[in-house]
């Protein structure tokens, strides 16, 4: 072998693994891993409908387990204000889920939450959405810029991009990303690095500048959601 070629070689081989490097980092950088993919420290769930399996958080209604009312995977880490969140997680063609932030727990009921919700379901009908459990529903529909006003509907300055387009960016059946990032009164939902969904809120009386987060399984006769490398980084 020519020494030319020899140096080739080699030459490709620390680009191989400079790259290989790169893609086996354990977090994206200044993001903390706040799932360990093994127990649930630093979380808390119903039992009945929550578990861990090969490294993922597994929320399921069976119909041997039934579910009454929308039910939580909450961190228990702190109450994240200004942050960005990433997460990949795969939901089952009927399956209704999303994640909270922002939040706070409901009074005598265990494991719900209210507040926004980066809106997750299997047929991808409001995948990516920004919607307020049990506050004001509907805050950013995808594809919408939204600024919402204390006591008037959503006011719809623009467009991130047309809803079945942005659909389309989504994988049916099969591992996706979610990335919120939230900060001040500015909201913002990806898919898979594509911008679903923006809001601003101004709204004095029902917006939240900290809270609790969460994964949410959904009331449905039976549905299956998954969430793994969960990473979050907290913004000044």
């Amino acid at each position: 072998m020519s020494q030319k070629m020899s140096f080739r070689l080699a030459l490709a081989f620390i680009i191989m693994g400079t790259s290989l490097s790169v893609k086996s980092q354990d977090h994206p950088a200044g993001f903390t891993k706040i799932f360990d993919g093994k127990t649930m420290k630093g979380w808390d769930a119903d039992p009945t409908f929550w578990r861990i399996e090969n490294g993922t958080f597994v929320g399921e209604v069976t119909a041997a387990h039934i579910v009454k009312t929308n039910t939580f995977l909450i961190w228990k880490g702190g109450l994240p204000a200004n942050f960005e969140l990433i997460a990949q997680y795969r939901i089952s063609p009927e399956g209704n889920s999303g994640v909270q932030y922002r939040s706070e727990e409901v009074k005598g009921i265990r494991y719900a939450l209210k507040g926004y919700q980066a809106d997750i379901d299997g047929a991808n009908i409001y995948t990516g959405q920004n919607y307020e459990e049990r506050g004001r529903g509907f805050l950013a529909m995808r594809g919408e810029k939204a600024l919402l006003k204390t006591d008037q509907k959503p006011l719809i300055e623009g467009f991130v991009g047309n809803s079945d387009s942005l659909k389309s960016k989504i994988k049916n059946g099969d591992w996706n990303e979610i990335h919120i990032i939230a900060k001040g009164n500015h909201l913002q939902h990806f898919i898979n690095g594509v911008l679903m969904s923006d809001a601003t809120d101004e709204d004095t009386k029902a917006r939240k500048f900290k809270g609790v987060l969460g994964f949410q399984v959904h009331v449905m006769p039976t549905m299956k959601v998954e969430y793994r490398n969960i990473y979050l980084k907290n913004l000044k």
